[in-house]
């Protein structure tokens, strides 16, 4: 039986010329890196995230592709982007869903797990 599996990671940067502490904006880069792991070609199609303040208020974002592209990604292959987010608070988490298709139709999601969005400095 084909197995898809897509798998990610994440690298976080804080972007501090896209940030104003004093107005309680504090802006994230993050880069994804997903990589069918499955035996099977699949292509992503659209996405769920969760993002949570350091206070706790939650707000997701869905919708199609990831910046503009629904790659399709031939086993072993992989598709990095970077994208970006703001808080209201110093830090906070975001963690994710991608929605994917087999090239059979089937559907699939990948998960991406939680992960720190921080400045450095926020870090005791």
């Amino acid at each position: 039986m084909p197995r898809p599996e897509f798998t990610c990671a994440v690298q976080v940067q804080p972007l501090p010329e896209q940030s104003d502490e004093k107005a309680g904006v504090h802006a994230y880069a993050y880069t994804i890196t997903i990589q069918n792991t499955g035996d099977v070609t699949a292509q992503l199609i659209g996405r769920h995230w969760v993002i949570t303040d350091g206070e706790g208020k939650v707000e997701e974002v869905r919708g199609l592709a990831v910046v503009g592209h629904q790659p399709l990604l031939k086993p072993g292959e992989s598709f990095e982007y970077t994208s970006w987010t703001r808080l209201e608070t110093p830090q906070g988490t975001m963690r994710g869903t991608y929605f994917c298709m087999t090239e059979d139709a089937h559907p699939f999601e990948a998960q991406v797990p939680e992960f720190m969005l921080a400045a450095r400095a926020a870090l005791h």
